[in-house]
């Protein structure tokens, strides 16, 4: 009996992982699409390679999958043993001796095993790349020559410099440059080269011109000043931040740095916010286990009517699509109110607790109604007796 029981949790288990990575990578791809579009913008106007573009993207990828994962776990368990159950299937291994738990050891060894994936996003793969991700953006912020400059336009840095571009090249090269520079309002500079770059150095990024000359107006002499030069760098460090002035957001930050901040002004300030965060990170990865054991006892759990059937699949959405919302909100109240994180954990928990429950009885609480027994029955006598 042993062996013929693992052969059939083998078996489901099997039927698993097709619809699990199948799910896993279509809301996958939906979400990381839906993300990315907000990158489409860099590389149509702004001229970023692709290649910068896909590594942005990416890098999203683990808080995409912390959320997608419970999702995908739980559509494969509720198809699997829906399919299963239609089939007849669950009737034929029950009347081979497999009880409810036997039945959900497959999807409960899947869970456990998506469970501890999610710990991995949750506690390293989410801050490494929010923290990647955010010195990108960062980066790429400072580099005026994406963000800023576009060709065929006049564009404003601040409130005091205005660049023209005629052209720009894939290499960062410019063409035909002219820039108005209005930071000493009594003295204003214009310049004009035939080419240049935008480069980053240590006391920030510089625009570099070639071939130009550079006219001073000196509007208390009434003086016009006109300089030609080969080459001419412009100071542009007071329009950017700089890298080391940036503050780590909760995302952003490891286990230990959300539960034990740092002492500057704005870790003490935002400190419950932190803790919220970090209480959710060892949390959020147990909602795969709650949504695979709310998909099994919609489907496992009591005397199952065909009728009823597309009731339960609607009830365990809802369950579902309801604790995550809590959860949710929940983060955003214990971030303000520090008492409420143990609801975190709570939130999952019961609703695992609940589903236990369910399954070991076998059914939910439901009197069963009496069967009709005629008075003489026990008198009977034919031909069966």
């Amino acid at each position: 009996m042993i062996p013929a029981v693992h052969r059939l949790q083998r078996y489901i288990l099997g039927q698993l992982a097709g619809p699990f990575v199948f799910f896993l990578l279509s809301l996958t791809g939906v979400i990381w699409l839906t993300q990315s579009l907000r990158f489409v913008d860099l590389i149509i106007n702004k001229g970023l390679s692709a290649a910068y573009f896909a590594q942005l993207t990416l890098l999203i990828l683990p808080s995409v999958l912390t959320i997608i994962l419970p999702i995908a776990l739980f559509a494969a368990v509720l198809y699997v043993y829906h399919s299963l159950d239609g089939d007849s299937e669950i009737v034929v291994m029950r009347a081979s001796g497999l009880g409810n738990f036997a039945l959900a050891r497959p999807a409960l060894v899947l869970a456990a095993a998506v469970t501890l994936f999610g710990y991995f996003l949750s506690l390293y793969m989410m801050p490494t790349g929010q923290r990647a991700f955010k010195d990108m953006k960062t980066s790429l912020r400072t580099n005026l020559s994406y963000v800023l400059l576009q060709e065929g336009t006049f564009n404003t840095i601040g409130d005091s410099l205005t660049v023209y571009i005629r052209a720009r090249q894939s290499g960062g090269e410019m063409l035909g440059i002219l820039v108005h520079d209005s930071r000493d309002r009594q003295r204003p500079v214009t310049m004009i080269a035939e080419k240049g770059a935008m480069v980053r150095t240590a006391a920030g990024p510089r625009f570099i011109m070639i071939n130009g000359n550079r006219q001073q107006i000196d509007h208390a002499a009434g003086q016009l000043s006109l300089l030609q030069f080969n080459r001419y760098a412009l100071d542009l460090s007071q329009f950017v931040q700089p890298d080391g002035d940036r503050w780590l957001e909760p995302g952003e930050r490891y286990l230990h740095e959300l539960f034990w901040p740092g002492s500057n002004a704005d870790d003490l300030a935002n400190a419950t916010r932190l803790w919220a965060e970090g209480h959710d990170r060892l949390a959020s990865p147990l909602y795969s286990l709650a949504f695979a054991l709310i998909a099994l006892t919609a489907v496992l759990a009591g005397d199952f009517n065909r009728r009823g059937r597309p009731w339960r699949i609607v009830l365990a959405v809802f369950c579902i699509g309801l604790m995550r919302a809590v959860g949710l909100g929940l983060i955003g109240l214990s971030a303000r109110v520090p008492a409420l994180i143990p609801l975190l954990y709570l939130n999952i928990v019961l609703v695992m607790a609940i589903c236990v429950f369910a399954l070991t009885r076998g059914r939910f609480w439901r009197r069963r109604r009496p069967v009709w027994r005629h008075p003489r029955a026990d008198q009977y006598q034919g031909p069966l007796a």
